[in-house]
């Protein structure tokens, strides 16, 4: 009996090429994907997409023959990002696969779908079922064949992608910007010469942008292009300094993701981001004369819900992870999201994320005030932060419940909730100002320790206390 439980995981499918993902199991995919998601919604077309990895070709036309021996039309987009993908499946208004393995190494790859309108589909939303079916016909099971095989049309969107980012934010009246953009040989070598450059045909913008390894090359010669690893930033951070730039700027493999580094090379924290991105979205609906709903994960700034909260925004605060974000935002038909992670979400995005219109907001925050992107980014960075910090346990749950009995006891007034892991916040009034967050790895015996305090000292008393529970002989 077949069994893709290793290859398809909670919110996509992720594996190595060919033993884990191969063209006989992206068909299978295909088909099973067809049959779940696309025929019962009355779609009649799939937009399929691929990063620069050796292996999408081979993988894109696997699945696309699977798709179309279902009776649906097939609109291949060819080499995109993720978010590239997610624009032509709401400009398409059709149901959408992208291939891609985000910053894995280059054996990796794998598939994130999703139904028209870039609504996700994740382990809850068809995903499981997908991956049922696919095990059975790759077991043999027979299925009624479609009167005729889907048609399938090439088509590039990346000048209708760029110009519809560019009408979210204007960068036309900024000041001059020095950007180093750092694309880890990942799609942002295609996506930002075409959104922050003449690539796709548009209009010159006032910025001067210095390519780093912009060449699409999925086995990531230079540094892995996860830029949420600080050693991957480091060739960024040099370069803006070198260059003597205003910003630098570095997306992770299939662009989804953007991370900011400031004129003096020092990076800065994604909730900086959220916070001024959400800052700008609050109040353009402001202008509009409407209430505006900000998403943000429990791991974020305290920062983020103190500056947005002192607007008339209302803030809803969530568990970890892109699908719980999405879900968020479209049941409250939030303007913006953000997590710790650098996903940022826009309502004007068919609620999905995309790291380069985040980035367009940053570029207009710094391009329209002469200020330092240093001093933007301090303006949203007030407190201190220990970044998260894994620990080996054999027992997550037990020590989980040692640390909260251990705070809970020594601090009585503090707020401990189990919305995502276990969160003690002694904040609001009080001094010390400080929280911490414990969560398990979903695949892994770790926990993940996130604390964050009013300054330094708090901070790294806080993170060396829990951690020594955490780790304790008995841990």
């Amino acid at each position: 009996m077949t069994d893709l439980t290793g290859l398809v995981k909670a919110y996509d499918v992720r594996g190595t090429v060919p033993d884990q993902l191969s063209p006989e199991v992206a068909r299978a995919l295909g088909e099973a994907y067809a049959r779940v998601v696309v025929l019962p919604e009355g779609a009649h077309r799939v937009v399929v997409g691929r990063d620069m990895r050796d292996s999408g070709p081979g993988l894109v036309a696997a699945f696309a023959d699977g798709v179309r021996g279902t009776g649906v039309d097939v609109v291949n987009v060819g080499l995109c990002s993720t978010d590239g993908l997610y624009f032509a499946s709401g400009h398409l208004d059709a149901p959408g696969a992208m291939f891609t393995a985000s910053h894995n190494p280059a054996v990796y790859n794998g598939i994130k779908l999703c139904r028209a309108g870039a609504r996700p589909v994740g382990q809850d939303t068809g995903l499981a079922d997908v991956r049922r079916l696919a095990e059975q016909i790759l077991d043999g099971a027979p299925s009624a064949p479609a009167d005729a095989p889907g048609a399938i049309e090439a088509r590039d969107l990346l000048a209708e992608y760029a110009g519809f980012l560019r009408g979210l934010v204007d960068l036309t009246g900024v000041r001059p910007l020095k950007v180093v953009v750092d694309a880890g040989n990942g799609m942002a070598g295609l996506t930002a010469p075409a959104v922050l450059g003449t690539a796709a045909g548009l209009p010159a913008l006032p910025l001067e942008i210095v390519p780093l390894y912009f060449e699409l090359d999925g086995t990531f010669p230079n540094h892995e292009a996860n830029p949420l690893e600080p050693a991957n930033l480091l060739d960024l951070q040099a370069a803006v300094v070198a260059h003597e730039a205003d910003l630098g700027l570095a997306f992770d493999g299939d662009a989804d993701r953007c991370f900011v580094v400031d004129e003096k090379g020092a990076a800065v924290s994604p909730s900086a981001v959220t916070a001024l991105v959400g800052l700008r979205e609050i109040t353009k609906e402001q202008a509009a004369g409407r209430t505006a709903t900000v998403i943000h994960n429990l791991i974020t700034s305290r920062a983020v819900p103190d500056l947005l909260g002192a607007t008339d925004a209302r803030l809803v605060r969530t568990r970890v992870g892109h699908s719980f974000i999405k879900a968020e935002m479209a049941a409250h038909d939030a303007v913006f999201g953000g997590e710790h992670s650098a996903h940022y979400y826009f309502r004007d995005f068919w609620f999905a994320d995309t790291g380069m219109l985040a980035a367009l907001h940053v570029l207009a925050a710094l391009g329209e005030q002469q200020h330092p992107a240093s001093a933007l980014a301090e303006m949203y960075t007030p407190y201190v932060a220990s970044g998260e910090i894994n620990s080996t346990v054999a027992d997550a749950a037990a020590v989980t419940d040692r640390v909260r009995d251990t705070y809970a006891t020594a601090y009585p007034d503090a707020v401990i909730d189990t919305l995502d892991g276990l969160t003690v916040a002694h904040w609001d009034g009080q001094h010390p100002q400080w929280w911490f967050n414990l969560r398990a790895s979903n695949t892994e015996p770790l926990l993940r320790l996130n604390v964050e305090a009013a300054d330094a000292d708090i901070m790294t008393k806080l993170r060396d206390d829990v951690l020594s529970l955490v780790r304790g002989e008995d841990a």
